[in-house]
């Protein structure tokens, strides 16, 4: 039962973080795209804003999607807590704690939860459980 609960920690936080990056990306799923989040980066001082946009993009795409598919999963984790750890200092901290000011709290539970799955590992339903 721990690989399944892994799994379904795995594809939810991982598949999410793969949106996220095709937001900035792509500009999919109500996303604005590179120049848009490019744009916005500069906006909160994160400059270049499109290499950054870029660069957060790419850490959210490739971290989710080897974070759900648990491949090599220890560097995925790396990949989701840099992605918060930036959003957490440049966006959220400054509103304190709680999510319904525009806080940390989410972004410090899904920090949580790539840690507990990096130090843990993938369970028994994941690429790096048949590869290694």
């Amino acid at each position: 039962m721990i690989g399944i609960g892994l799994l379904v920690i795995r594809i939810v936080i991982g598949l999410s973080f793969v949106g996220h990056g095709a937001q900035k990306l792509f500009g999919w799923f109500g996303g604005h795209g590179l120049k848009g989040t490019g744009g916005w980066f500069d906006s909160i001082g994160m400059k270049p804003g499109i290499t950054m946009a870029l660069f957060a993009g790419l850490s959210e795409l490739i971290g989710g999607a080897f974070f759900a598919l648990g491949l090599l999963t220890p560097f995925a984790g790396i990949l989701i807590v840099l992605t918060m750890l930036v959003a957490i200092f440049k966006v959220h901290g400054a509103n304190g704690y709680w999510a319904t000011q525009n806080g940390y709290e989410y972004n410090l539970a899904i920090l949580a939860v790539a840690i507990g799955v990096a130090l843990t590992g993938a369970g028994p339903y994941s690429l790096d459980s048949f590869l290694f």
